[in-house]
């Protein structure tokens, strides 16, 4: 649709409600004068500073500076390096994976030493008590590979215990009932026993550094941190204890660390030493398994040092899909990886070039593509170990072309339902590349914010300095669902890592944070980059959409949003595209923060010259480097 076709088809009252706000706004060339057309219309005041203690300073008149090259809502530039490159959520630990990458280490190696990190600094988002999934560009096989590093329910606990300790027909988001073996640490193993250069133990040195000497808090951590710690805390939250949790995060006021605070975990570090000098089998069969098989059948949990010691990751095959020229990547297994290509299979069959960007029908059109993807996603995804997922059919063109059918351009689908397949069948992302063209996509997470609020009881009255995940909260308990729980069994995965190629030559390692965002996130950085030409830092700084209210693989639909769900939209989207929007029956809510943090390190050519970009997020506190 051109510019003049769309401004057409919006409601004249949108342009003219639009025309009068921007009339009204404080500041603006056409706000009215006293005497001159009337008095001005009474509004709250505009704070002129920002109060010490409040975590925003909010002046809707006032936009970002001025650019003198790129996009103008741009917060910077990509950064671009020769020998590699590095972009994670913490400055600190891109750093340490840039001093790694310096002494001669792969990008595997700087990937671990970057988690390790991220567990001391990050703990909000991941930590070695959650699971680990990578793609990684082999540059000598000339292919992207994928690791899968879920864990398994505990064997301990069956359907019937599971169902009788249910919340509202759904797996309760604290305490042991969720919890799941941790796979990260052997996600770590596993790729460094293929791809990795340092020895094992260099690469925990910065984490304990860090752990042991102390590191000041971001701001966004920190305020994640208390906002943790206060709901495990509330009474009634089916935690069985809070007083380790509170020992490692609560400070000194046992709410937890304030913004530039420094933090230090001596018990994570006295766990990173253990892990560092015993490999991965320190961690499943040794001294911290035994100490996880006493803490859980202390507090009356289900994991077992028999779950742990029976674990291990698996080498797979990642899906892709063709999306106008540019391969995109992404992990089946019981990840939602694929509802990224199923959207793009669907989104291909629209122009959304000339639809426009950030216009109401381009966004209308992903939103919708998205909602018909995660009703498949709530009706087939699930541990292929123990279910038949039809993944081929379910990213194939033939079926991207009848989902594609059920979206109309002038309106919202009021009736959206999964597919039927034939008969036969908070997280935290980085990536890494290195001199030699190794390319790491990795993304880790205890599932909701922190975890399941519990941490593992050490020796001398001290703990592990870890939080266990809550991932086993995504289980249905739906009779004959696919992903319905069971002993030994993954749960649906929400973390999912990013991989697009062209032609031979791989393009983009990428991935974008944050629950069911995750595949919409990274549609919005693809669609941004091939259709609308964003270079990787504009394409993650644009104004984002996050829609709310599909159907839920753990078998309970989002309550109070009825058949068509929230859409969310972020500030900078126009406001005649939020009008629009709304006209066409979106139901429109406000900024939550929910938008996802999104990292990337693209890889050119000039010439026969290798060279990288890498950008972060400008909504989190990361940091991107190259070198």
């Amino acid at each position: 649709m051109r510019r003049r076709t769309f401004l057409a088809s919006i409601p004249a009252a949108v342009l003219a409600d639009t025309a009068l706000a921007q009339e009204g706004t404080p500041g603006s060339q056409g706000a009215p004068a006293a005497g001159q057309g009337g008095a001005p219309q009474p509004r709250e005041p505009l704070p002129t500073r920002w109060k010490v203690g409040e975590d925003r300073f909010v002046r809707p008149d006032v936009g970002p500076g001025d650019r003198p090259v790129g996009a103008s809502f741009a917060s910077r530039t990509a950064v671009y390096g020769l020998s590699g490159a590095a972009g994670s959520a913490h400055p600190l630990a891109t750093q340490a994976g840039i001093d790694i990458l310096r002494k001669g280490g792969s990008a595997a190696d700087a990937a671990i030493a970057i988690n390790a990190c991220l567990g001391l600094l990050e703990p909000t988002s991941c930590g070695i008590g959650g699971d680990g999934y990578a793609m990684i560009w082999d540059p000598k096989a000339r292919k992207v590979v994928g690791l899968a590093g879920s864990g398994r329910s505990p064997m301990a606990l069956d359907l019937a215990m599971v169902r009788a300790r249910a919340k509202n027909g759904a797996l309760p988001a604290l305490g042991a009932l969720p919890v799941s073996v941790p796979g990260a640490v052997d996600a770590w193993w596993t790729m460094h026993r293929r791809y990795g250069r340092l020895p094992w133990a260099e690469l925990f040195q910065p984490a304990i550094a860090y752990a042991e000497n102390g590191a000041p808090v971001p701001d966004m951590v920190a305020y994640y941190i208390r906002r943790s710690l206060a709901a495990f805390r509330r009474p009634g939250n089916g935690i069985e204890e809070t007083a380790n949790a509170l020992k490692v995060w609560g400070m000194a006021d046992g709410k937890g660390p304030l913004a530039g605070q420094v933090f230090r975990n001596a018990d994570l570090a006295r766990t990173y030493r253990a892990i560092a000098a015993g490999g991965r089998d320190a961690f499943y069969q040794g001294d911290i398994a035994r100490a996880i098989d006493r803490y859980f059948k202390r507090i009356g949990g289900w994991l077992r040092y028999e779950d742990l010691a029976r674990h291990r990751s698996d080498w797979v095959e990642p899906s892709a899909t063709d999306y106008r020229g540019v391969t995109v990547h992404a992990l089946g297994e019981n990840t939602q990886g694929l509802a990224t290509l199923q959207m793009l299979n669907m989104l291909e069959r629209f122009d959304l070039q000339d639809a426009g960007f950030q216009s109401p029908l381009s966004i209308h059109l992903q939103a919708e593509a998205k909602r018909l993807a995660y009703e498949d996603r709530a009706r087939y995804y699930a541990d292929p170990k123990f279910a038949r997922v039809p993944v081929e059919w379910l990213i194939s063109k033939d079926y991207a072309r009848q989902r594609a059918k059920l979206i109309r351009t002038d309106r919202i689908n009021t009736d959206v339902r999964p597919g039927q397949a034939p008969s036969r069948g908070d997280t935290t992302y980085y990536t890494v590349a290195d001199k030699d063209g190794l390319m790491v996509s990795f993304i880790q997470s205890n599932f909701r914010g922190m975890g399941s609020g519990l941490v593992a009881d050490g020796p001398d009255g001290r703990t592990l300095g870890f939080m266990f995940q809550d991932r086993g909260q995504l289980f249905s308990l739906k009779d004959g669902h696919p992903n319905v729980y069971a002993p030994g069994k993954r749960p649906f995965q929400t973390i999912i890592p990013g991989f697009a190629t062209r032609g031979r030559d791989p393009w983009m390692s990428f991935g974008v944070m944050g629950g069911d965002m995750q595949p919409q996130g990274q549609t919005q950085i693809i669609v941004n980059r091939v259709d609308y030409g964003l270079e990787i830092q504009s394409a993650g700084d644009s104004p984002r959409w996050h829609h709310e209210g599909s159907s839920q693989s753990m078998g309970e639909d989002s309550a109070g949003l009825g058949p068509t769900g929230l859409l969310r939209l972020e500030t900078g989207v126009p406001a005649a595209t939020k009008a629009a929007l709304a006209d066409m029956g979106w139901r429109i809510g406000e900024p939550d923060g929910g938008f996802g943090r999104y990292q990337c390190v693209e890889h050119r050519m000039d010439g026969a010259t290798r060279v990288y970009a890498a950008a972060s997020e400008m909504r989190a506190d990361g940091l991107a480097l190259a070198y």
